[in-house]
């Protein structure tokens, strides 16, 4: 699998090493709040990071699975995934450490898999999904420019915060067409000044997948 390279940021392949660097968020409850996992143990992290090399390491790879660092520190603050869901379809998500918030990493690495899934992979569709009270999450989905697609009632459960039982999920999608269409700013700048701050700082911990991925006992967004 071929790393992924942005300004701040390399998307590599996992490794056993990167255990404690995970775990920390993988184990921490307010980085999970929207997250339908977690807050995982140390054996359900050790799981997932295994089972992110095996799927990364299948032929052909249906779920491109990243550890994210710091250009800077070589530090692993978060993860990724680009996950085929046909040959021509596929969903987004990631996860950051509670630490890197509102610092426009999820857009950077929302921008990442958007040109890998359409010029590497040749795709025709994205989504990401995410709950209806993830405002910092479906704000980046809008940053990159994905375009809300719908809301599903009661279509998720709620988050760890909440008394309710279901909550609702938001779609959001790009077509190829419409992001060959876009022009890319390496620094966002496509939105003025004052509302890229307010959507940095916004930024929450990463997209949620929907339930067609097998997101059980995993160390980032699903």
């Amino acid at each position: 699998m071929i790393p992924l390279e942005t300004k701040r940021l390399i998307l590599r392949k996992y490794t056993e090493n990167d255990f404690s660097a995970v775990h920390s968020y993988g184990s921490c409850r307010e980085n999970l709040i929207y997250m339908l996992w977690g807050p995982n143990n140390e054996e359900q992290t050790r799981e997932y990071i295994n089972r992110s090399i095996e799927r990364t390491e299948e032929n052909p790879i249906k779920n491109y699975i990243y550890a994210v660092v710091l250009k800077e520190t070589n530090k692993l603050i978060g993860g990724c995934e680009i996950a085929l869901l046909s040959d021509y379809y596929a969903e987004i998500g990631w996860i950051l450490h509670r630490d890197y918030w509102k610092q426009g990493y999820g857009a950077e690495m929302g921008k990442a898999l958007l040109k890998f899934g359409f010029e590497e992979l040749n795709l025709h569709r994205i989504i990401a999904t995410c709950d209806v009270e993830n405002y910092g999450s479906y704000r980046v989905m809008e940053k990159i420019g994905m375009r809300r697609e719908g809301l599903f009632i009661e279509a998720r459960p709620a988050n760890k915060l909440s008394a309710k039982k279901y909550s609702d999920e938001l779609w959001y999608g790009i077509l190829k067409r419409e992001w060959e269409n876009q022009k890319w700013d390496p620094d966002f700048t496509k939105v003025t000044p004052e509302e890229a701050e307010r959507i940095n700082a916004a930024e929450d911990s990463g997209f949620l997948f929907d339930s067609e991925i097998d997101w059980d006992k995993i160390g980032h967004g699903e």
